[in-house]
């Protein structure tokens, strides 16, 4: 079982670690897109520009595409994103690292693999809002 001590450094570490993928995951959702400027909390797939002047159907057809591509990994990594965000919420509010579905303690192997995880590994399947 922990105790105090050790607990409270590897929460330290894990808010480290969250801090630094907060980063990353942030870096790679610029490279495909960008913050909704009516809600910042939002992202939004970049398209590639097409000039309208000279436009050709494979242009328009490439846009889309990227597009499509853009949206997909931005709706992965915005969930990554978010889940990382609000596991650093929860270690300010000293509520990390217990299970949203049954409030048991989250196992230390876990969250060693995914400092993110919002459950359990009996309800790591659970689908979370």
């Amino acid at each position: 079982m922990y105790d105090i001590a050790t607990m409270k450094r590897d929460i330290e570490k894990f808010k480290i670690k969250l801090e630094k993928e907060l980063e990353t995951l942030e870096a790679e959702l610029k490279s495909v897109g960008h913050k909704n400027p009516q809600n910042p909390s939002d992202w939004e797939a970049d398209a590639k520009d097409v000039d309208s002047e000279a436009i050709e159907e494979g242009d328009v057809a490439e846009a889309i595409s990227t597009y499509e591509a853009n949206t997909a990994i931005l709706k992965q990594l915005e969930a990554q994103y978010n889940d990382v965000k609000l596991a650093i919420e929860k270690i300010t509010k000293d509520d990390y690292g217990l299970c949203e579905v049954c409030g048991k303690t989250i196992e230390h192997e876990r969250l060693e693999a995914f400092p993110a995880a919002r459950t359990c590994t009996e309800h790591k399947d659970q689908k979370l809002e």
